[in-house]
């Protein structure tokens, strides 16, 4: 049998078989990672596949049509059996030389069992044999490569597909190759530039130490010498502001240091260059601040301005100028201060005769001679500062009242013309005192800060002169309104409340640094006192003539102003009444005097007065007890009208009369 044909062999993993080889049922075409068999013919690039298991010979990827070789050379698992025993099985003794194991068997039960351990399909053995030799020769007769063939045929795309991905590698690492030749070449020359840029920056460092030693030499000296074409244009052509100032400060600066070389005798041919340059710009410059300082000075005369806000505006704000022009050109500044002068002693005049009229205007209580103590038919009136258009307001003219309120009041505005012109009410005469006076301090006190800070180059004198010239008619008009108001008017108490707001006006010139304006202060003073006395000496002499008309008269005459009824009666007198409430407002007004003013005297000589009258009114009693009963009443009542007064020449007043009740009152 073709059987026995293995015996023959020594090992039968390396006999061919005529079987067809097979693998047993239970080993699947993929149980080992090691494949026997690679064909020796299968292209290498099936090698580059990731290991796919079509690049094996078709006999290893066919497991229906497998050979019994390749079931013997298969790999065994645990479960499969060994193919050796197999083999052993077909064999008999003759393979392994153990024949004593197999003698037991007859060769029918071998064959047996070896057609029962291998699995034909659900074939017999002889079917099997049969369906093998048909499919043999088909298979010998195939070419070994056709699969091959046929795979490649499939995979072609893939292959095309990495021809194209390399040759475009290729292309892309050549333009590389090219880019690295480029900049290799590249990086050469910008290293030959880097050299050469080394060697001018040694070369520009050398000459830069050497430039700034140069400078440090002739820096100063060329911009002492030198201007700035800007401040050359600003000068010439821009408007007058504070960068023209500025430009014009350097223009004076280059100056000062040109004049300063000529006359140290360094003069150099850059300072001859430039100094006919910077005398033609001093010669323009001068000329545009001639020109600005006349059209503000010309402004004001314009109708309703505000000299005030064109003095902060228009000049002050460019005060370095016409210092520039009065140091360049004298005679043209001390012409420009001249106009100025001119112009502003007509605008202040103007002004302050427009506001007296004003004043004028207002209706004011007017004392007359016979309103003195003692006279009985004095005729109460009041009138205009204007005209002697007469009145009824009623007015007393020993009583201070609310008259003081005007020395505390904190206005510092002073009462503008038209409120004075549609004011009709009535007012004393410190209302028109004060009004004007105030105003005037003012805007004498805007000036002198002015005058002093625009021309502060100059002296004070010539500062004071100035000021003098501008305000002499408006102080003028001060005087003349001050007599307009006090010469027909009778009225002490009102006197002496111009003097004390005169003295305020003095304390707050002072507080502002305005001394210019002393001299009219001392100058209404000398108008004020005077009349203040001569008013004083007027109630002096009323007493003292009705103290002479009582000599050979009746107690009960009508001088006694006492009833008919009783006209012996130790009640106060009515004078003595008006005499201790114009003495207790004389007082109120005089807190703080110093016993040098004329007040003291005054005072003085009224009191004497009053005390001979009340003297000679008691000798009209025939007892003597009423006669001192009368004294002191009337003393008690001066007494106590002036109690609330306070200051030096009050106590002294409170003490004599208090003195003269104790003298009166311990005779009884």
């Amino acid at each position: 049998m073709w059987l026995n044909r293995y015996s023959g062999h020594s090992s039968p993993a390396t006999s061919a078989s005529p079987l067809p080889q097979r693998r047993p049922s239970h080993l699947g075409p993929n149980s080992s990672p090691n494949r026997p068999g690679l064909s020796p013919r299968a292209s290498t690039l099936s090698l580059l596949t990731n290991g796919s298991s079509d690049s094996l010979p078709r006999e290893a990827r066919q497991p229906n049509a497998s050979s019994l070789r390749n079931q013997l050379d298969a790999p065994t698992t645990d479960a499969s059996p060994d193919p050796v025993d197999v083999l052993r099985d077909i064999l008999g003794p003759s393979f392994a030389g153990n024949a004593q194991e197999d003698d037991t068997r007859s060769e029918s039960q071998q064959r047996q069992e070896l057609i029962d351990q291998i699995d034909f399909g659900q074939l017999s053995l002889q079917e099997f044999v049969d369906t093998q030799s048909v499919t043999a020769p088909a298979q010998q007769d195939e070419p070994e490569d056709s699969q091959s063939f046929q795979e490649y045929e499939k995979e072609k795309s893939k292959f095309e597909d990495l021809h194209q991905s390399i040759s475009a590698c290729d292309e892309v690492l050549k333009s590389v190759e090219t880019y690295l030749h480029s900049f290799q070449a590249d990086l050469a020359a910008v290293s030959a530039e880097i050299e050469t840029l080394q060697q001018r920056s040694a070369s520009l460092n050398t000459r830069l130490e050497s430039r700034k030693d140069v400078e440090k030499l002739l820096g100063p000296e060329v911009d002492s010498l030198s201007i700035a074409p800007a401040t050359v244009r600003k000068i010439t052509d821009g408007p007058i502001d504070d960068a023209w100032i500025k430009a014009l400060a350097e223009l004076e600066k280059r100056a000062k240091i040109i004049d300063l070389k000529t006359k140290s005798g360094a003069d150099s041919k850059g300072v001859s260059d430039l100094r006919p340059l910077i005398g033609n710009l001093k010669d323009k410059a001068t000329e545009r601040v001639r020109d600005h300082v006349v059209t503000q000075i010309k402004a004001l005369r314009a109708p309703a301005v505000n000299a005030q806000v064109l003095q902060r505006n228009a000049f002050l704000r460019y005060k370095d100028a016409f210092a520039f022009l009065s140091r360049d050109q004298p005679q043209l500044g001390e012409e420009i201060s001249k106009a100025y002068i001119n112009t502003m002693r007509w605008y202040y005049l103007h002004h302050f005769t427009r506001y007296k009229s004003s004043i004028e205007k207002l209706r004011i209580h007017v004392i007359e001679r016979t309103e003195a103590l003692a006279n009985d038919d004095a005729t109460k009136r009041t009138g205009m500062l204007g005209g002697s258009k007469p009145a009824t307001a009623p007015h007393d003219a020993f009583s201070l009242g609310r008259r003081m309120d005007i020395l505390r009041s904190t206005a510092t505005h002073a009462m503008t013309s038209s409120v004075a012109e549609e004011d009709r009410s009535t007012h004393y005469l410190e209302v028109p005192f004060r009004a004007f006076n105030l105003a005037l301090v003012d805007n004498a006190s805007a000036e002198f800060s002015f005058l002093t800070e625009f021309f502060a180059k100059q002296s004070f004198h010539a500062v004071n002169r100035m000021f003098t010239e501008i305000f002499e008619p408006t102080l003028a008009l001060g005087y003349a309104l001050t007599k307009q108001l006090i010469d027909p008017n009778a009225d002490a108490l009102g006197v002496l409340i111009c003097v004390r707001l005169n003295q305020h006006f003095a304390f707050e010139l002072q507080r502002r640094k305005v001394p210019s304006l002393e001299g009219y202060i001392f100058g209404t003073g000398m108008l004020l006192w005077p009349r203040f006395q001569i008013v004083m000496d007027m109630h002096c002499e009323s007493l003292r003539r009705h103290t002479t008309a009582l000599a050979g008269k009746p107690v009960g005459s009508a001088l006694s102003l006492t009833s008919s009824a009783n006209p012996q009666s130790i009640a106060p007198h009515p004078i003595t009444q008006q005499f201790a409430i114009f003495t207790q407002g004389i007082l109120a007004l005089s807190g703080e005097a110093g016993d040098d003013e004329p007040v003291h005297n005054s005072l003085g000589r009224l009191r004497n007065d009053f005390e001979a009258f009340l003297l000679k009114m008691s000798k009209g009693f025939a007892e003597v007890k009423k006669r001192e009963r009368f004294l002191v009443n009337n003393y008690s009542l001066v007494s106590a009208i002036v109690a609330d007064t306070t200051g030096k020449l009050a106590e002294e007043v409170k003490g004599h009369f208090a003195q003269k009740c104790a003298e009166y009152s311990g005779q009884k």
